[in-house]
């Protein structure tokens, strides 16, 4: 059985074979570690960023009490 701590290195060693491979020929120069360790750092930090500021605007605006009402067009019917 595998330990967990040696599962969770593997999976980091396939995220950091496939951020080096995505972005090395981009950079154009050779990656080490550290650098690729520092982009997938800074691009978890970025959109767990973008989701945070996404989680607030929902939350705002489903507490926006002073929201426009869209006036309802549809026939309305009095059954009684």
């Amino acid at each position: 059985m595998k330990r967990l701590d040696a599962a969770n290195d593997n999976e980091l060693g396939r995220q950091i074979a496939r951020t080096r491979q995505l972005w090395q020929p981009r950079t154009g120069r050779n990656l080490t570690d550290e650098d690729v360790r520092q982009i997938l750092h800074n691009a978890t930090g970025f959109f767990s960023v973008l989701a945070e500021w996404s989680r607030a605007e929902k939350l705002a605006a489903a507490n926006d009490h002073a929201a426009p009402v869209v006036p309802n067009d549809a026939e309305v019917r009095h059954d009684r």
